[in-house]
């Protein structure tokens, strides 16, 4: 899958590959002009202004040299970064393209840290591991082929000792692979069990277990710290066995060199001349550096691979390219029929059973009235017919199967106003105009105006334009109502489910929005769950959940006969 994801680093990923090697040729030629120049200004004794040129030479390739690695870390970093955003990007769709109340789906908190955290964590291998990758398996073999003709004993040396490094690099990795897997899921472990516990911080502190959650907290972020230290060991590690490996290679040239000046060992048919030998000294260390760099970065291709593997656990398979998606825009239509066919709905753990055999028909235009106790299941009636709530079969809409109705064109039809509307950090207007991004302004204010948020509205200083808190901090719970209940208007939609929507105002205006919201849904299918026995009484009927069962209410509308 890594491989995969390569690709989307684009042009930016191919110049950190190619900027190093470019490097690597310049430093041979720069290794060659310097020991030419000492070679013929100490064996030679030529005068050191017949040498400037070459002198001139080799800091410009010094200069040229270190503009090439600024040139391809940065554009490694350009790279990693384009892959992140694919990636976090195609994970985020697909992520808002389930049903959020999938049984499935990974937790908020699980969710959160594999999408910023672990796709954080394939920075360095795309950044920093591929390119040293590429040059350890490229530049030594290089160089040993320019050294191999010049001195048989040196270029032998160089390929003796240089696959001995990737060896136990390779031993040290499989380790390093382990420990990494283990800090991963340490460290998602430890960002869904915060973001959970801040989520229920207020029940945690009503029940009196803030410091017990706390210290398992504490002791979950200690298991990960000493997950960490072991990678970290086993990284410091796998640098030392490659230091050993790459000072013994280097040492060994340096004696090999030294012996031959003084003619204590000759196993060469000519003599070494100064310019060789200085080469050679210059090139040993330069030879391993790449297998050095590799050492360095060779943890990172650990985290990366534990990283993705924690991400396929948490999110499912990593997707090639994000899903296309756009704001659903509102679809008018004719009124949707319902029909509940022998609908049985249980909880999302099929352990307990809230509605069993419901056979009901509501006809297009119809209003309707769902009433029951709290927590007999009139939400999660609603949210099943709005597609939300897995059910094996049992809802027609239309006299189609709810399985078969495409997302799109559901979600464009059907509007679900909830007992507790999201609401977002940004102005009341805003708010409103996400129920339908073109909404001009003047469609906003006829919404808020019907939703009477109006009148709020002109009483603080910025009137609409007013930024509110996440979920309405800054309003009231009607008021934050009225905000979600204004959507309603700015959508043409053919069926309306509504949970509660009067819950918080008071009698007066209860009346004079349920007014409102009966006039413009007019011609439309609407379902409202409450429990007020005033509201039930404006409907066209009414059904009752009572003993897992659904009954028909007394309604006074349809007493009267005049649904």
């Amino acid at each position: 899958m890594l491989g995969r994801l390569r690709h989307h680093g684009g042009m930016a990923l191919w110049i950190a590959f190619l900027a190093p090697l470019a490097g690597g040729a310049l430093l041979v030629w720069q290794a060659w002009t310097l020991a030419d120049v000492l070679g013929r200004a100490i064996q030679e004794g030529v005068p050191a202004a017949v040498l400037m040129p070459s002198v001139g030479l080799i800091f410009g390739l010094l200069l040229i040299r270190a503009g090439l690695g600024a040139l391809g870390e940065q554009a490694g970093l350009i790279g990693a970064e384009a892959i992140k955003r694919h990636l976090r990007q195609a994970l985020f769709t697909r992520l808002l393209a389930r049903s959020p109340r999938d049984e499935e789906a990974a937790p908020s908190g699980l969710a959160a840290a594999a999408i910023v955290d672990q796709v954080e964590a394939l920075d360095l291998y795309f950044a920093r591991y591929l390119p040293a990758a590429l040059q350890a398996a490229l530049l030594p073999l290089a160089f040993g082929a320019i050294i191999l003709p010049l001195d048989w004993v040196a270029g032998v040396l160089f390929l003796v000792t240089a696959p001995l490094i990737p060896v136990f690099m390779a031993l040290v990795g499989w380790g390093a692979q382990v420990a990494s897997d283990q800090q991963a899921r340490a460290l998602s472990h430890l960002s869904g069990r915060f973001s959970d516990r801040l989520k229920g911080i207020l029940t945690l502190k009503l029940f009196g277990r803030e410091k017990a959650e706390t210290d398992g907290i504490v002791e979950a972020s200690e298991r990960l710290r000493v997950r960490t230290l072991k990678v970290l060991r086993i990284a410091f590690l796998s640098s030392a066995v490659l230091e050993f490996f790459a000072a013994l290679g280097v040492a060994g040239i340096a004696l090999y060199v030294g012996l031959t000046f003084i003619d204590y060992l000759q196993l060469r048919g000519s003599p070494l001349s100064l310019h060789v030998g200085v080469f050679l000294l210059l090139m040993a260390p330069e030879i391993y550096n790449p297998l050095r760099l590799l050492a360095s970065h060779y943890h990172d291709r650990a985290n990366a691979k534990a990283a993705l593997l924690e991400i396929e656990r948490q999110l499912g398979a990593v997707p090639s390219e994000p899903l296309a998606l756009a704001d659903i825009a509102p679809h008018g239509g004719p009124a949707i029929d319902v029909a509940l066919d022998g609908l049985t709905l249980r909880t999302p753990d099929r352990m307990r059973t809230v509605l069993e055999d419901a056979t009901v028909r509501i006809a297009p235009g119809q209003h309707v009235a769902i009433l029951g106790a709290s927590g007999s299941g009139k939400s999660t009636l609603l949210e099943a017919i709005a597609g939300l709530r897995q059910q094996d079969a049992g809802i027609s809409l239309d006299n189609r199967p709810l399985a078969d109705w495409p997302e799109a064109e559901l979600r464009s039809r059907v509007f679900l106003l909830t007992q507790k509307p999201r609401l977002i950090h940004a102005s009341i207007a805003d708010n409103i105009a996400l129920a339908c991004p073109d909404a001009t302004r003047s469609d906003i204010e006829k919404a808020a105006e019907r939703a009477s948020i109006n009148l709020v509205a002109a009483a603080l200083p910025d009137g609409l334009d007013t930024i509110i808190g996440e979920d309405g901090i800054g309003l009231s719970g009607g008021q934050a109502q009225r905000v979600a209940l204004a959507r309603l208007f700015l959508r043409d939609a053919s069926l309306i489910l509504m949970d509660e929507p009067t819950a918080h105002l008071d009698t007066e205006l209860e009346a004079e929005i349920i007014g409102t919201l009966l006039e413009y849904a007019t011609g439309r299918t609407i379902i409202i769950a409450t429990h007020s026995q005033s509201l039930a009484n404006r409907m066209d009927r009414a059904w009752r959940i009572a003993g897992k069962h659904l009954v028909e209410a007394p309604n006074h509308r349809r007493d009267r006969g005049v649904a």
